[in-house]
């Protein structure tokens, strides 16, 4: 009879350990995701209400599999990444490329957007018009034209001032008028009523009209191949055309990675806001950066002279960072492939980044 006491004791404690150890993971469900994140607009933007692409992107995805998510901006994008490979949040979200070395750190979800790299440059960057016409070479040239033109309407006027009005003159008072009608006959071919009247002034309008047509056609050339070399050496198309120019990117990013890989000099700077801030400033002229990034400042400074080059330099992909083996990972992809199935996700995307 003494038994029975023991053994009821014995399943009433069983069965509050049953329960205990069957309402943690309960209780661990109904708790909020924390997930950090870091100032990247327009993927994750704000730190008290955040939003983005990225943020309700994570949002959508929570509220599909019946989670709660709150968010933590980071000081960092490496501060960002060590939180999650050393477990202290449950993910980490914002423009985050999927690379070797990363996964090797901590697990990824499928991709969630698909970017790649771009270079900005300065407007201040392309060299003026005014400064592509008016060269060295050129001003040469037009020199020595002015030189000659005035040369032939001395002779002209040596030729002519016994044969006609216009040229009845002296040398000083006679100078301005001799070079307009010899400028004329180059361009225009002349005045009717001056022809000459001396044997050799019609000598010399005869040489003159044949050599405008190479003066002319010099002149022309010399404008269009200093334009044409001004253009080539001013714009920027490739990594090439970089040498030369003040480069700037985000310290510890692929694009950083990138540029170093393929020996292009560059300052690095802590975050995006302090390589913006330097390219506003103009200490850099060219940014290597995130397209996706790159674009949405541009469409929210539309008064500057600032563009992109079309030529995107490497593909990367976006996904939601996760600790190694976290149990989220299936769930989460089966939320983002819902999510793009159902026309949510491109709903988002036209949102964020329209057409």
């Amino acid at each position: 009879m003494a038994r029975r006491p023991i053994i009821a004791h014995l399943v009433s404690a069983l069965f509050l350990l049953t329960l205990w150890v069957g309402g943690g993971p309960a209780q661990a469900q109904d708790e909020a995701l924390k997930f950090v994140t870091v100032e990247r607009p327009p993927f994750a933007m704000g730190t008290e209400a955040q939003t983005g692409f990225s943020i309700d992107l994570m949002r959508m995805m929570a509220d599909h599999i019946g989670r709660e998510v709150r968010f933590e901006t980071a000081g960092s994008f490496s501060e960002m990444l060590e939180q999650v490979a050393q477990g202290a949040a449950d993910g980490a979200i914002a423009n985050i490329s999927i690379t070797a070395a990363r996964e090797a750190q901590m697990d990824f979800t499928l991709p969630v957007f698909e970017s790649g790299l771009q270079l900005m440059v300065s407007g201040s960057d392309r060299t003026p018009l005014w400064q592509q016409v008016f060269t060295r070479d050129i001003a040469i040239y037009l020199g020595v034209a002015i030189a000659m033109l005035c040369a032939a309407g001395f002779f002209m006027w040596l030729f002519e001032r016994r044969h006609q009005p216009y040229f009845e003159k002296p040398a000083r008072e006679a100078f301005f008028p001799s070079f307009w009608w010899a400028l004329n006959l180059v361009v225009n071919g002349g005045f009717e009523e001056r022809q000459p009247r001396s044997i050799p002034g019609r000598l010399l309008a005869t040489v003159m009209v044949f050599s405008s047509l190479f003066v002319v056609s010099i002149f022309v050339a010399k404008i269009t191949a200093a334009i044409t070399v001004n253009e080539l050496t001013s714009s920027v198309t490739s990594l090439n055309d970089l040498d030369s120019r003040a480069v700037g990117s985000v310290a510890g990013s692929t694009a950083s990675d990138f540029l170093d890989a393929r020996a292009v000099a560059h300052s690095a700077y802590p975050g995006f806001a302090e390589m913006i801030a330097a390219f506003e400033a103009e200490e850099v002229s060219v940014v290597v950066f995130d397209a996706p990034l790159l674009r949405y400042y541009l469409s929210q400074h539309r008064d500057g002279e600032a563009y992109l080059v079309d030529t995107v330099f490497r593909r990367e992909d976006y996904g939601i960072a996760l600790p190694t083996g976290s149990p989220l990972r299936e769930r989460l992809n089966q939320a983002l492939l819902q999510l793009q199935e159902d026309g949510q996700y491109n709903a988002l995307v036209r949102k964020w980044f329209g057409g």
